[in-house]
């Protein structure tokens, strides 16, 4: 019953972890997750309160992060000469900065009772948020190990100068990928905001930091070809647990850093 409860502490951010598995594989990264995260639960929260039905501004969160995440894949691939790092460093301060306009140091929330469901609810026992990772899980499984397109993602991170001379569609791939963090980022914006019942701004901040962690420790090459979504998946409940044990026994969250840290140097050395 612990195990179960705890989950619904960090799997949020996990949903973040699969598609980034995919960017990393790339050999790319995306840094601006966590500002697509505040931006896509500001603008719903926003549009919530300014007289739009809940369901409409979920659709428009999830739409939020994924424009996000298609403008991040669009300069990536019509400006060769920027690296993802660069492009996603510079939308990480824009999105985060047009939260800050929009919502200033406010917070904004008064959803309907139901949308803690998202964040709080359970079917049987076991929390939906589990339920929707595990289906997500599997979906993202079989996309990267069980078809073209998986296989695809692999020859690009191992040579995208090959894989463009074979045929492979790069660009358009590759703006597929980046499309798909968004989405992702704006799920979990849905059950960030909804445990907590508002937003802010500054919500998510350091969330870029613990997906790309988790990515790493699971096994796949920041250099790009190798990996597996299997131990992503594993990453995210060795991290997840690890943060949720130490916070019980009262670890300084100071503390807490240096020990993913040591973690996840040890894991890359090994």
């Amino acid at each position: 019953k612990q195990f179960v409860g705890a989950t619904s502490t960090f799997l949020d951010k996990a949903f973040i972890v699969l598609p980034m598995t995919f960017v990393i594989l790339l050999g790319d990264i995306d840094i601006s997750v966590a500002s697509t995260v505040a931006l896509s639960s500001v603008i719903m929260a926003v549009s919530y309160n300014a007289g739009v039905p809940m369901e409409l501004a979920i659709a428009i969160c999830l739409a939020t992060g994924t424009l996000c995440g298609l403008i991040n894949g669009l300069i990536i691939t019509r400006f060769k000469e920027l690296s993802a790092v660069i492009v996603t460093l510079s939308t990480n301060i824009i999105y985060r900065g047009i939260a800050y306009i929009i919502l200033e140091d406010q917070a904004s929330g008064k959803f309907p009772d139901w949308y803690s469901f998202l964040g709080w609810g359970d079917i049987a026992g076991i929390p939906f948020i589990l339920i929707l990772f595990a289906i997500s899980a599997v979906v993202f499984g079989v996309l990267l190990h069980k078809t073209t397109f998986g296989r695809r993602v692999y020859a690009m991170g191992n040579n995208p100068l090959a894989s463009r001379f074979s045929g492979i569609k790069v660009d358009k791939i590759k703006t597929t990928i980046f499309t798909m963090t968004g989405f992702m980022a704006a799920v979990t914006a849905l059950f960030l905001t909804s445990r907590m019942g508002s937003t802010r701004p500054n919500v998510a901040i350091g969330y870029e930091l613990d997906v790309i962690a988790m990515v790493v420790l699971g096994g796949v090459s920041t250099a790009g070809g190798k990996g597996r979504i299997g131990g992503t998946i594993l990453a995210i409940f060795i991290i997840g647990f690890l943060r949720y044990g130490l916070g019980l026994v009262n670890v300084p969250s100071q503390a807490l850093l240096i020990i993913i840290g040591t973690l996840l140097i040890g894991a890359i050395l090994i």
